[in-house]
């Protein structure tokens, strides 16, 4: 495997491999909190490669609000890496603030995992310190609450820190050979429901069976935006006739039997922050 192999050659990105490594230089062992996207993974990989996979444990986050699939891909790229995986259940649920659903949603859910890894993990597993994939564009979304609570719990950002941006990101995982080079973005179930609707385990489970059966008839990248009784599904672009033709009967079947009434498609495609950004203000001097 490409991971633990020395003189990995990356291009126009191995300046910024290198400064993430001399990020990581020093540390004794490194906690990664780690969904199995792209960012997190090649940060764990990145991390097994500079420090050794018995220095670096991959933490995944487990509530109602990680989709089984994912969760199950998550340990899949782990196992490939060479890290140990820990699981940590994690209780945002129980806050009123991440359940209002307002745009800082995000916050509370990465204040309850950075808690609960302070808290849990790092003692019990002798970490040193903290690590998650935000990225270099990321750093620059004005729809990215989450960042605080990592600035808040002292959790270091390799990536971000070292100037590599998604699509330096995504070059990396393709030299590494990581399983999810090319998956597409997963963002939790929680973002399929607009602010300001509560978050609840019913409406949660309701998108993630909704996706998973569109997952089952092929439309590997896609979103279902939870409207009440009306499901919003979110495809790419080029998928967009495929679902209202040949397989038109097949997605309303899929949404219908995830528990929604009544099944559309946004014509507009799959739309990253398509609840955040319009409530987000930007002020730039």
């Amino acid at each position: 495997m490409a991971v633990g192999e020395s003189g990995t050659e990356f291009g126009l990105d191995q300046a910024a491999v290198d400064r993430l490594t001399d990020q990581l230089a020093g540390l004794d062992r490194l906690g990664v909190a780690f969904s199995g996207g792209v960012d997190s993974s090649t940060l764990l990989a990145l991390a097994v490669r500079a420090l050794g996979p018995a220095q670096v444990l991959a933490v995944i986050g487990v509530s109602p609000s990680l989709a089984s699939d994912e969760r199950a891909a998550a340990h899949d790229v782990a196992r490939f890496v060479g890290a140990s995986v820990i699981e940590v259940v994690t209780h945002e649920a129980e806050r009123s603030a991440y359940r209002a659903n307002g745009p800082d949603r995000c916050y509370h859910c990465k204040d309850e995992l950075f808690t609960r890894i302070g808290d849990e993990v790092c003692t019990q597993h002798g970490l040193d310190a903290v690590a998650y994939g935000e990225n270099a564009d990321d750093v620059v979304r004005p729809d990215r609450p989450g960042a605080r609570a990592a600035t808040e719990h002292r959790v270091l950002r390799p990536l971000a820190d070292a100037g590599l941006d998604k699509a330096a990101v995504r070059r990396i995982a393709r030299v590494l050979n990581l399983p999810c080079a090319d998956k597409p973005a997963a963002p939790c179930l929680a973002s399929r429901i607009p602010h300001h609707e509560p978050v609840t385990a019913e409406k949660l489970a309701q998108i993630e069976n909704a996706e998973q059966s569109l997952r089952r008839l092929g439309f590997g990248d896609c979103r279902v935006r939870h409207h009440g009784d009306i499901a919003r599904v979110e495809l790419p672009l080029a998928d967009l006739a495929r679902a209202a033709g040949e397989l038109r009967s097949q997605v309303h079947g899929a949404v219908i039997s995830a528990g929604f009434r009544f099944a559309t498609v946004d014509l507009a495609g799959i739309q990253s922050g398509a609840f955040t950004l319009p409530l987000v203000a930007v002020h730039r001097a």
